[in-house]
């Protein structure tokens, strides 16, 4: 008798996913009217340890009769945010730590001001994952994001610092003063598949 395979078989090796993301972060004002991707490698914010797509949804749900059953569930709250962890300690990677917008930097700042700290500036994030074969991406894109983590820099002996930041996607819709007709359909970003030539 031959043996047959059961459980969750692989349909497509290709889109199995390994590896990080490369991050790149760009002005939000000056990019708000794509709605594809539109940041060059050269706005990555370089080596990382990790990177962690999160798409929080809260729900309601209506219950009747005794013993409660549900009868229906609506979406209520939605939030999108991706988490990181950078490893090439510049001016620029540690002021967007803090939630400045590093193209907003003079070229001869070298130091970053502690305490007094306002609301974090909006930025354009693009999350860039190329799956393994390099025939085709995947691109996160928070068209209003902002930053908003505590900075933490654990030096280690033998091994590489890591910050941890997180990007929280903002509306970028017409709606919103900053925000452009682009997004109405898709407030909070978009993900994008790309493929051959479309790749960036």
């Amino acid at each position: 008798m031959a043996l047959t395979r059961t459980g969750p078989l692989t349909k497509n090796p290709q889109a199995v996913a390994l590896g990080l993301a490369q991050i790149r972060v760009g002005a939000a004002a000056a990019n708000i009217s794509f709605a594809t991707p539109k940041l060059l490698a050269a706005a990555s914010i370089g080596a990382l340890a990790n990177t962690k797509f999160n798409g929080k949804t809260d729900y309601w749900k209506l219950e009747s009769g005794f013993p409660l059953l549900e009868d229906y569930t609506l979406p209520i709250r939605e939030a999108c945010s991706l988490e990181c962890g950078f490893k090439e300690v510049t001016v620029a990677n540690l002021s967007l730590a803090r939630g400045i917008d590093p193209a907003d930097l003079d070229e001869y700042d070298v130091s970053i001001a502690l305490g007094g700290l306002v609301a974090p500036d909006y930025v354009r994030m693009e999350a860039v994952y190329t799956f393994p074969d390099n025939q085709s991406q995947m691109v996160i894109i928070f068209p209003r994001a902002n930053v908003v983590s505590s900075m933490e820099i654990d030096l280690k002996t033998e091994d590489a610092a890591v910050i941890p930041i997180t990007f929280e996607a903002k509306r970028g819709d017409s709606g919103v003063s900053g925000g452009d007709a682009a997004w109405d359909s898709m407030p909070l970003g978009t993900i994008v598949f790309l493929t051959g030539d479309d790749m960036v």
